[in-house]
């Protein structure tokens, strides 16, 4: 705990571009967590890397995600929005962390099986061991809650197991992290194949409507959107890409299903499509100008990026310099 506060930890990958699914899935749950909690959100850039990155984009794409992040609602001032790579204890830790972890439970991570198949000319040591990598991510803070996903309790559940691990050896070094459970994020499905999640790296750029799109591109990809030959608007698991579009159009205007059933009720397909793609776009609208308004300000964001780097520095190296004191690292002078 910090100052009397949970410690709440998450993060983003600076790789593709966000997507709706993950702004209502996650980002715009981040916003107002800092009244309750003490909140690290990290643009997770180390993790980016095991897959191969053009540098210039990986740059370009860590400040787009950082921005993104104080642009959906999230005060700088009182959460630590900070870039992963600023952070060198997230390394330090995670090599530790390496010598703590067996072989076998890194076999077991179906992620790795995955990235794996699709990246099969490049499955690389840093793929492989990347959830200890994550451990340490967490751990560093004396994190108390995660925000995960179902894709993501693996790697939080061996991150207690790494924990727990090195606590019964040395002690009651760290807090054992429990996943956070608040409110629901929408579950926001591909509008081409509305069976599976909405991804930032789906191949159909028609399957996911990302944050930057303009206008028209959002209200085009949701006309072309998978439904079905039924003809009625009805929310059932027998009509998948119908109950995408009405989940996404609760998730935006906060209404509920039986409200939007009924405000459909006897209406076409296309004026759900419709109905839904404006919404979409009235959505991202202010969300993009208030990205491009903080773009064009370099000095405050550079502010943000130097002093939040300053407050998750002091917090990581509290944790790692006792980690390092414990297995017997020697003391620094200084």
């Amino acid at each position: 705990m910090i100052d009397g506060k949970k410690v709440l930890f998450s993060g983003m990958q600076a790789t593709g571009n966000l997507t709706l699914g993950n702004y209502l899935g996650a980002l715009k749950n981040w916003v107002g967590l800092a009244d309750d909690y003490e909140c690290f959100y990290c643009v997770v850039d180390e993790h980016s890397i095991t897959v191969r990155q053009d540098p210039a984009t990986l740059r370009k794409r860590s400040r787009a995600l950082l921005i993104l992040y104080i642009a959906a609602g999230i005060d700088p001032k009182k959460n630590c929005i900070y870039y992963q790579s600023h952070v060198s204890a997230h390394a330090e830790l995670a090599w530790i962390l390496n010598c703590y972890t067996y072989m076998g439970e890194m076999n077991r991570m179906t992620q790795f099986k995955d990235k794996s198949a699709k990246h099969a000319d490049n499955i690389n040591v840093g793929l492989f061991s990347y959830p200890v990598l994550m451990a340490a991510d967490i751990l560093l803070y004396q994190t108390d809650l995660v925000p995960v996903g179902n894709d993501q309790l693996q790697h939080l559940e061996i991150c207690r197991d790494i924990a727990e691990r090195f606590n019964n050896i040395y002690g009651d070094v760290f807090t054992i992290p429990e996943p956070y459970i608040g409110k629901v994020g929408a579950r926001i499905m591909s509008l081409q194949n509305p069976e599976k999640k909405m991804s930032k790296s789906d191949e159909n750029p028609n399957a996911s409507v990302y944050l930057m799109d303009d206008r028209d591109t959002v209200i085009r990809k949701f006309r072309r959107a998978v439904t079905d030959s039924e003809g009625q608007i009805l929310y059932r698991d027998e009509q998948p890409g119908i109950r995408n579009l009405i989940d996404i159009y609760c998730a935006c205007t906060g209404k509920t299903k039986e409200a939007a059933l009924r405000e459909f009720d006897g209406r076409g397909y296309g004026d759900l499509k419709s109905a839904v793609g404006e919404t979409v776009a009235d959505l991202l609208t202010p969300l993009q100008a208030r990205c491009a308004e903080l773009t064009r300000d370099k000095e405050y964001i550079d502010g943000i990026i130097k002093d939040n780097a300053e407050k998750a520095s002091y917090f990581a190296g509290k944790t790692l310099r006792k980690v390092q004191r414990k297995i017997g690292f020697p003391d620094r002078v200084r």
